[in-house]
């Protein structure tokens, strides 16, 4: 029997369609991701949390999900909104339909709209808050909810994410992993090298960050991203990682302190919202982005060797770069808006990149930084 669900916006356009995964009802900021692959990835992404992901690539399920590409323990988007779903997957790695999947881990799905009107909508007018729902098909009571719904932007969505406690990271990179550029950027560690220690503070951690970190030699610590400055000191690291992670960094006060507090005592590397983080720690502004950056084609300028690299991006804030002060390099920059995509602080060991370059899936291009990184703690 075909179940419907629809969509509706805050601003009063509504899509129908036909349901897939769980039922029930949810609400979000509705966003778009423009790749074409790592849908798994997506939906096991923290980053999404509190949002509505729509993918623009029109067939969606077509190799299935299997557990080694999972990108956190848990799916923490809202719901899941294609064109079509494939029901029959074809790939040898693949242990279960995506259908299947989102049934197991209660979550909306939504296929059968034209999505292309959908994200010429969001980029024209924005991303918005929407309402997808399996439960209630009135166009008028979805509208409503949709303009209830209280949005990303003033919100502390890393505690919904954050792990409960520390703990040891063991995991390298699995077969499935590229990496030569990685390894050529890391000095190779003598036989009588110790290992850098390295913590991980998670905001909302990708499970394939500390996989790179791990792949370099280093000894990895996670902890909560609401650890103090000097719980982290305790932990006697080389160095510090500031993760990607959801929603608006502004209230984020705890993390921010903690951050001042690492400064000049510990090389720090931060990606995504720990480029944020970091760039608020030293007195930068935030403003959120019309639409975002999320997908796996978005190209980045390095100044320091010229290059361009494509990457993968998630996040929909972004650092001010005329607020930033004399200390802060602006070390890459966005070439479809302009946008800050990386930062290097001139007196302290620290820098940061506002895309993804663990990249699962996605290019490869920037995944030199993990070697810049260890380096720095050697």
């Amino acid at each position: 029997m075909v179940r419907r669900a629809k969509l509706a916006l805050e601003d009063g356009k509504v899509f129908s369609g036909i349901a897939f995964g769980a039922d029930g009802e949810v609400d979000g900021e509705v966003v778009f991701n423009t790749s074409m692959t790592g849908y798994q990835e997506i939906l096991t992404d923290p980053s999404y949390c509190g949002q509505i992901v729509t993918m623009t690539y029109p067939q969606i399920g077509n190799y299935g999900v299997n557990p080694v590409d999972a990108e956190s323990g848990h799916v923490y988007l809202r719901g899941f909104v294609i064109r079509e779903l494939c029901q029959q997957p074809s790939n040898f790695r693949s242990t279960q339909s995506l259908d299947d999947y989102l049934v197991g881990v209660g979550v909306i799905g939504l296929a059968g709209i034209d999505t292309r009107t959908l994200v010429r909508h969001i980029r024209t007018e924005g991303a918005m808050k929407g309402v997808l729902s399996s439960a209630d098909l009135d166009d008028a009571s979805l509208v409503a909810k949709a303009q209830r719904s209280p949005g990303l932007v003033g919100r502390d969505l890393v505690r919904e994410v954050v792990p409960r406690e520390a703990y040891s990271w063991k995991d390298g990179l699995s077969e499935w992993s590229r990496l030569p550029s990685v390894e050529k950027a890391a000095t190779p560690a003598s036989p009588s090298t110790r290992s850098p220690h390295v913590v991980a503070l998670d905001y909302g951690m990708k499970w394939n960050i500390p996989r790179h970190l791990c792949n370099l030699g280093c000894k990895v610590t996670v902890m909560p991203g609401t650890a103090t400055a000097e719980e982290v000191l305790a932990r006697e690291p080389d160095g510090v990682f500031l993760s990607n992670g959801p929603g608006d960094p502004r209230p984020l006060s705890y993390a921010i302190d903690t951050i001042r507090g690492l400064l000049g005592k510990k090389p720090v590397f931060g990606i995504c919202l720990g480029q944020q983080l970091l760039g608020l720690a030293v007195g930068g502004e935030i403003y959120k982005l019309k639409f975002g950056h999320r997908g796996a084609n978005q190209p980045v300028l390095n100044h320091a060797t010229g290059r361009v690299e494509i990457t993968t991006q998630n996040h929909g804030f972004a650092l001010r770069a005329e607020t930033l002060p004399g200390n802060v390099e602006v070390t890459h920059l966005n070439l479809n808006d302009r946008t800050v995509e990386g930062i290097r602080l001139r007196d302290h060991q620290a820098f940061a990149v506002q895309y993804h370059p663990e990249a699962s899936a996605g290019p490869h291009d920037s995944d030199y930084l993990f070697g810049e990184f260890v380096n720095m703690l050697r």
